[in-house]
């Protein structure tokens, strides 16, 4: 999805696919952690939508630092979401289990907040909206 963004720790330098990148980690290697990164949060679903949580515009920021420590800034379509408590550890479990990630932080945001126009066309076909 064009707005979440993925950063490195240092200084921005442009990779040629677009990722910022001036970390210790090699621009290829750093786009292959970001793919797989990518992959593995969309095999995190919303339990009462039929969309993973990356297609429902979820996710708002991946930023992989110099360690290889993913920390992610996720929301949830609503505050009292019944899984708010356990939606951050299957985000740390499917992130955690790609090759050359060190740890994952998860931090829930709620500002901005979610609205259904964050949602790619896939996610809008699987909910009957497009």
């Amino acid at each position: 999805m064009d707005d979440v963004s993925t950063t490195a720790e240092t200084a921005p330098e442009t990779a040629g696919n677009g990722i910022v990148s001036a970390s210790a980690i090699p621009a290829d290697e750093l786009s292959r952690l970001t793919d797989d990164i990518v992959s593995a949060l969309k095999t995190v679903y919303d339990p009462e939508i039929p969309a993973d949580i990356y297609e429902l515009g979820l996710v708002y920021r991946i930023d992989i630092e110099d360690d290889r420590t993913v920390k992610i800034d996720m929301t949830l379509t609503a505050p009292g979401c019944p899984v708010a408590g356990e939606m951050p550890g299957w985000v740390e479990n499917a992130v955690g289990a790609v090759e050359g990630v060190s740890g994952v932080e998860v931090n829930m945001v709620f500002d901005p907040p979610w609205t259904p126009d964050r949602m790619s066309e896939e996610a809008q076909v699987a909910v009957g909206w497009y």
